[in-house]
């Protein structure tokens, strides 16, 4: 436990940071999904996409504009993918196998960024930059356009299902949001030593005498965008354990920084939105609770728990760096699997057994602790949704939420959208490991060799990307899982928040009764966790008894 003290110094340090950063962000991000007004730079971006910035999509359109330029998305980068070997800055890198360019063009389209490739080893500078890096811009632009889109129903008076225009949420997220923040954060990594140029390949003499290759690149400038963005594709194979994407604690602690800043401002930016503060700082809140749980539980699994030493001297130590240590790998592996990043800065594969089902479990709930830009946001609505129904239940009076009536279609939306993931990750977890396939790809048996597998079909469905490290993924079965995975758990679930947008943007808000239950009072955060855990999580702890659970009791 000699590890605790700077734990719990990082822990604090990293709480005043987000408490002085998420309501100055928050009430921004509120001014940027609110404001009439367009900058000039907006303005030419709109004459160029041919769109007008004004107008109120019907849910529908607004869908259909989400799912379009996302379909534009994959096509371009597939095709990068398989013709890079005819642009500038290649490296000499060859095309990608199409099952590998399929995959990995729909992992960065999703937001997903799961990567079956060593980055230095396949992909040449201009793929990095204008391929990758760019798709880490947009498809976090996507998410956050959504969720401010059901924010704004919740806020409206009755709007025949308008939620408001997705090019220009999606331009403004971008250009106004993340572009600033990501200049400034990638300013901040080089001058604390991450690595930003366009060297290629160099060839050094080690101090025992033998070669090594090492390769720069535009690093930094995708490291503050990967983390910004809940991405957490690596420009290296070994990803944020890299010293050239994260030299020193301090850079750790910062990209931790910069993966829950969004996520929390988001929930800051719906309570102004919606017009009562209050709001926010609920669903803040109960981001905190699970957040704080996810911590405390890896972190005690990694300082102290089964396997852990004394019982077996230096097993917590496999598989971290020497740089960061037991307790602030434990941060980091919390911290990416309650967004949706997927950024690694140890191989989960070596955590403890309760380790890496805490992991595991953090992507299981949906990501919502705080989750990711947007999709953190507008899962924690849907499971308030689900809260509230409930509790109109229990008291037989018609649920509402924030004045917006729940009724059959509302709950059937909601019920959808809830069980979409499960289903994704329990069925592939299936036809993972009946398939000859899909059991060659994995290093391990037994418990953990299962481990391994739904570790990986849980990231693929919920849009997180880490990887347990121990699972060949490479191959044409295993790209086309996860790929399919991976579309699927992006778009359906924002199909059906969308539609319940349109539906909620329709009513006219009923005034508060003495029978409305308080939706911003500490009894509210304390059921809304409570749902989180049960209905979510439960789900799940059949297949985890399988592995980490029967693995941590051997």
């Amino acid at each position: 436990m000699s590890d605790l003290a700077p734990a719990l110094g990082q822990i604090a340090v990293l709480v005043a940071a987000l408490a002085l950063a998420v309501p100055f962000l928050g009430r921004y991000l509120a001014h940027v999904y609110t404001s009439p007004k367009h900058l000039r730079l907006e303005r030419a971006t709109y004459r160029v996409l041919r769109v007008d910035p004004d107008a109120d999509q019907h849910w529908r359109s607004y869908a259909m504009s989400v799912l379009g330029f996302s379909l534009v998305g994959v096509l371009a980068l597939y095709a990068f993918g398989r013709l890079q070997q005819h642009l500038p800055l290649s490296l000499g890198f060859g095309p990608l196998p199409a099952d590998g360019a399929w995959n990995t063009a729909v992992s960065f389209v999703t937001n997903t960024n799961w990567q079956w490739y060593s980055g230095e080893a396949a992909l040449g500078h201009l793929m990095q930059m204008s391929g990758l890096t760019v798709q880490n811009f947009v498809s976090a632009g996507v998410g956050m356009a959504v969720a401010a889109a059901f924010a704004r129903a919740l806020a409206r008076h009755g709007g025949e299902g308008r939620i408001g225009s997705f090019f220009t949420d999606l331009v403004r997220t971008v250009l106004r949001v993340l572009l600033p923040i990501s200049l400034f954060a990638a300013l901040v990594l080089v001058l604390l030593g991450v690595v930003q140029n366009l060297a290629g390949n160099a060839d050094v003499t080690t101090l025992d005498g033998s070669t090594q290759v090492l390769t720069g690149g535009p690093v930094a400038s995708q490291e503050a965008i990967k983390q910004l963005g809940t991405n957490g594709g690596g420009f290296y194979n070994v990803n944020a354990a890299h010293p050239f994407e994260n030299p020193t604690p301090f850079t750790n602690l910062f990209e931790i920084f910069l993966m829950l800043l969004v996520p929390f401002a988001m929930a800051w930016a719906f309570g102004l939105i919606v017009k009562d503060r209050r709001q926010g700082i609920a669903v803040v809140s109960v981001m905190g609770v699970l957040l704080s749980a996810g911590i405390g539980l890896l972190t005690w699994a990694e300082l102290a728990g089964p396997g852990t030493a004394p019982q077996l001297a230096g097993a917590a130590m496999e598989g971290k760096e020497t740089r960061f240590g037991e307790a602030a790998s434990a941060l980091f592996g919390a911290a990416t699997t309650g967004t949706s990043t997927g950024a690694v800065n140890s191989m989960h594969d070596s955590f403890t057994a309760p380790g890496g089902g805490v992991a595991m479990f953090n992507m299981m709930l949906g990501e919502i602790a705080p989750g990711g830009v947007g999709s953190g946001l507008y899962g924690m609505l849907m499971l308030a949704v689900v809260t509230v129904f409930l509790c109109g239940l229990m008291v037989g009076r018609t649920p509402e939420y924030l004045g917006k009536k729940i009724g059959q279609r509302e709950i059937v939306l909601v019920s959808a959208y809830v069980l979409t993931t499960p289903i994704l990750v329990l069925a592939g977890i299936a036809v993972a490991i009946t398939a000859s396939d899909g059991l060659a790809g994995l290093q391990e048996t037994g418990p953990h060799g299962l481990s391994e597998a739904l570790y990986a079909v849980t990231s693929a469905a919920n849009n997180n990307g880490s990887s347990f490290g121990g699972l060949t993924s490479g191959t044409p079965f295993w790209n086309t899982l996860l790929g399919l995975l991976m579309l699927f758990g992006r778009f359906l679930p924002m199909l059906f928040v969308l539609a319940l947008a349109g539906r909620f943007a329709s009513q006219r808000p009923l005034p508060p009764s003495a029978g409305t239950l308080p939706t911003h009072r500490p009894l509210f955060v304390a059921l809304l966790t409570g749902v989180a855990l049960v209905v979510v999580g439960l789900t799940y702890v059949p297949v985890l008894a399988l592995g980490p659970i029967v693995e941590s009791l051997s």
